[in-house]
């Protein structure tokens, strides 16, 4: 599985979907952050991403343009946030739709 920095894994617990943005990938670790609270952050290897069940919403970054203070060493994007990609049918800017399984479509009354 390879895991490039900028994409956007998700997870379903209990209580709703929470996505993670990829902000760096080394040889050993994966760093991630909590799109919604930027301040959560954790580190994790490419086999236990997989056998927790977080998978892959969007290989288009997740630029917040709403940040309410600008932090030190901010890093430019290199895309403009207002992007869109045709693709995933939406600007960078936006925030990525939870792909949620089709619990109902294999039953058949």
């Amino acid at each position: 599985m390879q895991i490039f920095t900028g994409e956007i894994y998700g997870k379903q617990t209990a209580q709703r979907f929470v996505m993670y943005h990829v902000l760096k990938v080394a040889k050993h670790s994966i760093t991630l952050q909590n799109i919604d609270n930027p301040l959560s952050l954790f580190e994790t290897t490419i086999d236990k991403l997989s056998s927790a069940g977080y998978i892959r919403i969007s290989q288009t970054p997740f630029i917040d343009t709403h940040a309410s203070k600008k932090k030190k060493g901010l890093k430019k994007p290199t895309r403009c946030p207002y992007t869109l990609d045709f693709l995933e049918s939406r600007a960078d800017s936006e925030r990525p739709a939870p792909i949620l399984p089709d619990l109902f479509s294999n039953i058949s009354i």
